[in-house]
């Protein structure tokens, strides 16, 4: 079973470790046991229930919406949200594997292997995250080469540099950023995490205040875009403050950090695909356009045509 390593002599935070996992784990071999160990490993069953359910349920649901999908990607030829949908499956993917193989983490000579898959999942989210962003501001269903290549380029160009950073700190520093095991090491490894959940809380909640000031009208009038806005704002500044936490050995700072890990790779994927494509893959066209109309109503676009 695995143990815990504690973070000061008087505290009881405790961070779990991989020094004497069970051995069924180690060599692969699935027995009722080691299947039972395979879910139960490092942070839990619910933990790791939700994650597998979660993220199967949404792979699922795309696969039974492919082809009524496929059918509308090719009626629309919108470069942009065919590259998106792409994009979102093959996330969704990795995302799955990433969710089922949770016991990587604490599994001896799969440390290395659960870094490369938390390295590339991560990023993978992190690019629909920031794409999602760029698109909306320069319209959510535009056409063209251009359109499409100048937030991708955008989006590619952040993500690249995070992962350098990210691989910069896992092969050249040697601190393992997905693998909470070593305390000599915290320190350096939050630091990094507090920039990043610093820099996207800073972007979301630049926008929300964009929202509410003379620059609203530069942003797109979907009322969801900015829900989607609002959730995101939170969760980052949830995860803004466990990370700050985590050093100084907060107790609760840990279960709070792993709750948003578990929010954002259960339901984000979802969130993203009712906010930005749900609408477009609607039967009717004339739906579609009732939607937007109601929306743009709704935050009062058209009141100046009553004055």
């Amino acid at each position: 079973m695995q143990n815990h390593l504690p973070a000061t002599r008087d505290s009881s935070f405790t961070i779990p470790i991989s020094q004497n996992p069970n051995p069924t784990l180690g060599d692969g071999r699935f027995t009722g046991q080691g299947l039972f160990n395979w879910f139960s490993q490092c942070h839990g069953v619910l933990h790791n229930i939700i994650l597998i359910v979660a993220s199967l349920c949404f792979v699922l649901y795309l696969t039974f919406q492919t082809k009524k999908s496929l059918r509308k990607l090719s009626h629309g030829r919108s470069h942009i949200i065919i590259a998106y949908y792409v994009s979102l499956w093959l996330v969704s993917l990795l995302n799955l594997a990433w969710c089922c193989f949770q016991a990587w983490e604490c599994t001896p000579g799969k440390e290395l292997a659960w870094n490369i898959l938390s390295l590339f999942t991560t990023s993978g989210m992190l690019f629909l995250e920031v794409s999602l962003i760029a698109f909306l501001y320069q319209g959510n269903y535009s056409s063209g080469f251009d359109a499409l290549t100048r937030p991708f380029g955008i989006s590619a160009l952040v993500v690249g540099l995070d992962i350098v950073l990210k691989a910069i700190y896992l092969f050249g520093l040697g601190i393992p950023l997905f693998i909470d095991n070593n305390e000599e090491q915290l320190t350096k490894k939050w630091n990094l995490w507090v920039i990043h959940r610093l820099v996207l809380t800073a972007v979301y909640g630049l926008i929300l205040w964009m929202y509410h000031s003379q620059w609203r009208d530069r942003l797109p009038a979907r009322p969801a875009f900015y829900k989607y806005i609002a959730i995101m704002f939170t969760l980052n500044l949830l995860a803004l403050l466990a990370c700050g936490l985590m050093g100084s050995g907060a107790g609760f700072s840990f279960w709070l950090y792993t709750t948003t890990i578990v929010c954002y790779h259960a339901f984000y994927l979802p969130l993203l695909y009712i906010t930005f494509l749900a609408d477009f893959f609607q039967e009717e066209d004339l739906h579609l356009e009732n939607v937007y109309y109601s929306e743009m109503k709704d935050a009062g676009f058209f009141d100046a045509d009553w004055e």
